[in-house]
């Protein structure tokens, strides 16, 4: 699977830097029709390049990033007959779902995942942990590659990157507009923009790109359904079920960094509020999915 939390963090801080570089250079002025009002029009394409290039800055290091990340090391001679069962196996079930084969790569971690991850269907990451490798069979782990190569095979990163550059085109725009009136109405501001146009609008950005990131996280909770539908497709129902079983008894172990924690197949488990920032569905739901989904 992929850890959507490692693109959704880089994507935010790309998007924080840029807004806070450009504000040091003066280019909110750009936006200051004649000095004295928003030019909308601009400000929108303005926010529409940089809110989609900062997702897709995200999306084309993502796999780099993994990789340092995590630490994985891809497998590109198989060393022991355990590489060779995962190259194999993802070839296998890279040519079934009709994609270009994977690099896939073993990281040191004490818990049970995986993740999926690359900017391109033709050209991706699948990557194990080692205690995945220790915990479940190959049935099981079948079922968790076959999750994985789904998420690449449904072009899950390229959709939450253009999901990610619409949500980053809103919070910039908003950010500004807000800054504006606080600038104009608050503290008078009658031509150009004053400190409180940068200030307000930098913390407004932060604000609203947190809140916004509710609907990020929404659209990774919806992949995984699919992703586990893809799996149950790939290599049959019951071994998807059981990878997830085996995930719930394992569910107290360590996880992947939180930068990471959206791109691996286990997620974690949250009450109310934190219910809407979670990148994963709970176990429980997706199991029931999968049976509901035999009928």
């Amino acid at each position: 699977m992929k850890r959507v939390m490692l693109f959704v963090v880089t994507n935010l801080a790309i998007v924080f830097v840029l807004g806070i570089v450009l504000s040091l250079f003066g280019v909110g002025q750009i936006l200051d029709e004649q000095g004295v009002g928003l030019d909308l029009y601009s400000l929108l394409v303005f926010a529409s390049v940089f809110g989609f290039g900062g997702s897709l800055i995200s999306l084309a290091i993502s796999k780099w990033t993994a990789k340092r990340m995590t630490g994985a090391q891809v497998i590109t001679t198989p060393g022991n007959d355990v590489e060779a069962w995962l190259v194999q196996t993802v070839s296998r079930q890279a040519e079934l779902a009709g994609i270009g084969m994977p690099e896939v790569a073993i990281y040191e971690a004490a818990d049970v995942n995986a993740f999926a991850t690359g900017m391109n269907r033709n050209n991706a990451l699948v990557a194990v942990s080692t205690g995945l490798l220790r915990s479940m069979n190959r049935d099981e782990a079948e079922a968790v590659l076959a999750h994985e190569v789904s998420h690449v095979a449904n072009g899950d990163m390229i959709t939450l990157a253009l999901v990610q550059g619409i949500v980053n085109t809103f919070v910039i725009v908003a950010s500004r507009v807000v800054g504006h009136l606080v600038d104009r109405v608050v503290f008078k501001t009658e031509r150009g923009h004053g400190p409180a146009f940068y200030l307000t609008s930098i913390v407004a950005q932060l604000l609203f790109g947190i809140l916004a990131s509710i609907i990020v996280f929404w659209f990774s909770r919806q992949r995984e359904f699919r992703a586990d539908a893809g799996s149950a497709a790939l290599v049959g129902r019951e071994k998807m079920i059981a990878a997830l079983e085996k995930l719930k008894r394992n569910a107290d172990q360590p996880h992947l960094p939180d930068q990471m924690a959206a791109f691996g197949i286990s997620g974690g488990i949250g009450q109310g509020l934190k219910r809407f920032f979670m990148t994963h569905p709970p176990l429980e739901e997706r199991i029931e999915a999968l049976r509901e989904n035999a009928h």
